[in-house]
């Protein structure tokens, strides 16, 4: 018996997106390990291997091996019906002639079963030889989609030189040829560059949180200085009070000219008092909003170098020695489709070998082998 839950229906319909119009019949081979297709296309010039493992699934169960065999365009329709964040459960049972494939939706009580006939397909797997490649591009898929795209609209085919120089493409139409080329960038390095440029930026926020502390300790001082000076005045007037105090019992003058004085030396001490507290207020809120700016500075570069985290990886080249080869434009125009599944795309050729085009994503990877073409092919 085999049950198989996808935490997400989008998962199924991509794949089965990027390879309808390659394969129309298929064979799923479901064993313990996962759900694995192989397939070529009519003229057997390129053939898809998909993998999905079961740790990918959110609950896996295979009690023995079993193939699914499957109109690809039918299955499609059968997809197009669940939403992409439904959660997705295959069941068939041991020797059954149906797939059964219910749609939970997340957030509602809406649940959605349907049955679709299986069939018998006569399908021989084809053993992949493991190949030591002489070159290996990897690169962003959205911009090996584009360059396809762009240079079908000119030719039929493709040639792909791998050199010192970079990757080239190179196309040649009736009317026009088109001739891209991507070289070996900084992108590669950039996103390591990037993190070790977030740690310096951290040692610089820390470095001005130092410098925030600098200025919490001049408040301090400031306000100390402004305590010892209030006592320095406080001392002073006690000084002349006392002062005018003996003078006026030397002249015989009447001492309740005393208290009037002290309260105009007391209205004085306290206007100055208020004085001083009201500008060491003001001179703390000025100091206390100069951080609170620096911490929005800080906030926004922190962002930034996240953000410069999350950017796709560069074209980085790893050759061995020069490949020159010419593909079929339609063939990699379909396998460009994969590229909802990863942003990542790896190519990996050599001479007189077929191009494994290969896209890797959280649930397991799709790849592609297209023949070379020979001559005037």
């Amino acid at each position: 018996m085999l049950e198989a839950k996808l935490a997400e229906a989008a998962i199924l319909k991509r794949l089965l997106d990027a390879i309808k119009e390659l394969v129309a019949d298929a064979n799923f081979e479901c064993n313990e390990e996962g759900i694995h297709l192989q397939a070529m296309d009519n003229s057997h010039v390129a053939l898809v291997s998909v993998k999905l493992d079961e740790s990918g699934f959110k609950s896996y169960r295979c009690d023995r091996p079993m193939p699914l065999g499957v109109n690809l365009n039918s299955l499609t329709k059968v997809l197009k019906c669940a939403k992409d964040d439904d959660l997705c459960i295959l069941k068939a049972t041991d020797d059954a002639d149906i797939l059964s494939l219910t749609y939970e939706a997340r957030n509602s009580d809406r649940i959605a079963e349907y049955d679709m006939k299986l069939m018998d397909i006569d399908s021989d797997k084809l053993g992949i030889p493991d190949t030591d490649y002489d070159a290996r591009v990897t690169m962003p898929s959205v911009e090996f989609g584009r360059i396809v795209r762009d240079l079908s609209q000119l030719g039929e085919s493709v040639r792909i030189e791998v050199s010192k120089e970079g990757v080239r493409f190179f196309t040649e139409g009736e009317a026009a040829n088109g001739n891209i080329l991507l070289k070996q960038t900084e992108a590669v390095g950039k996103v390591t560059t990037n993190g070790s440029a977030s740690g310096s930026q951290k040692k610089k926020a820390k470095k001005e949180d130092g410098e925030d502390n600098d200025d919490d300790d001049d408040v301090q001082e400031v306000e100390k200085d402004g305590d010892e000076e209030d006592e320095d005045e406080d001392g002073d007037k006690k000084k002349v009070k006392k002062e005018k105090k003996k003078k006026v019992k030397k002249e015989g003058e009447d001492v309740e000219m005393d208290d009037d004085e002290d309260a105009e030396f007391k209205a004085d001490e306290e206007e100055g008092e208020e004085e001083v507290d009201d500008e060491e207020e003001s001179s703390s809120k000025k100091r206390k909003r100069a951080p609170a700016k620096d911490t929005k500075k800080k906030s926004k570069k922190a962002k930034k170098s996240d953000d410069d985290d999350e950017l796709p990886e560069g074209i980085r080249i790893e050759m061995n020695q020069h490949v020159n080869l010419t593909f079929s434009l339609k063939y990699l125009v379909n396998f460009a489709k994969s590229s909802s599944l990863s942003n990542i795309v790896q190519l990996m050729l050599s001479n007189d070998v077929p191009l494994l085009v290969s896209y890797e994503f959280g649930q397991g990877h799709i790849r592609y082998y297209l023949a070379p073409k020979i001559g005037d092919e």
